[in-house]
């Protein structure tokens, strides 16, 4: 298995060689540049400038070797596992990451819209360029900040409106139901106003 390859060639001696085998594969190239797409995510512009530069000059190195498919199957398999499993990775950085950059930007906005200063414009022709649905909702709530509060509130008027008759037909009538006829009231009343200073049978 692949574990087994590695765990067979990880002695002092054998180290550089493995490495050399790793760097002459065909697939050295794509395992290169799925690392640095995970070290990319969230990284200042310089880190991937020079992210970028590093796995181009390793590329570069990479292609001079003289290996292909098949020679090596343990290797082929490890190039391949690891290959997918970076792909896999960068995915699951770069969801949370993308969320959280459209939650700032929208934080920002927002917090530029309450200035209302003419420079307002700038954020919304930024968002206005990534053209996704939620961003475009993003700008009409920034028009109207409770626009987004009302329109849940509908929903919810609509979802529930049913039950929630029923249920406030339910509660008037199980007050009806559990309220004292007049003459009785008055019988109350009138006994307390007789006995309040001593209101305990005798």
């Amino acid at each position: 298995s692949t574990g087994y390859y590695f765990m067979d060639n990880n002695g002092d001696g054998e180290g550089c060689s493995v490495k050399s085998k790793i760097m002459s594969h065909p697939h050295y190239p794509r395992l290169l540049a799925a690392y640095v797409n995970c070290q990319k995510i969230g990284a200042p512009p310089e880190v991937v400038m020079r992210l970028e530069e590093a796995c181009e000059s390793s590329a570069v190195i990479g292609r001079h070797g003289t290996s292909c498919v098949g020679e090596d199957p343990a290797l082929d398999q490890f190039m391949e596992a690891y290959c997918e499993m970076l792909t896999k990775y960068e995915q699951e950085l770069s969801k949370p990451f993308k969320e959280a950059m459209l939650f700032l930007s929208r934080v920002e906005c927002q917090f530029k819209a309450l200035t209302l200063t003419p420079s307002d414009s700038g954020c919304g022709d930024a968002m206005n360029r990534n053209g996704s649905s939620e961003e475009e909702m993003v700008m009409n709530n920034l028009i109207d900040p409770q626009a987004e509060d009302r329109e849940l509130k509908g929903q919810l008027l609509r979802k529930y409106s049913g039950y929630l008759g029923s249920l406030k037909q339910e509660f008037m009538k199980k007050r009806k139901k559990g309220k004292l006829p007049k003459e009785a009231r008055q019988q109350l009343l009138d006994w307390w106003s007789r006995h309040y200073k001593w209101p305990y049978p005798s």
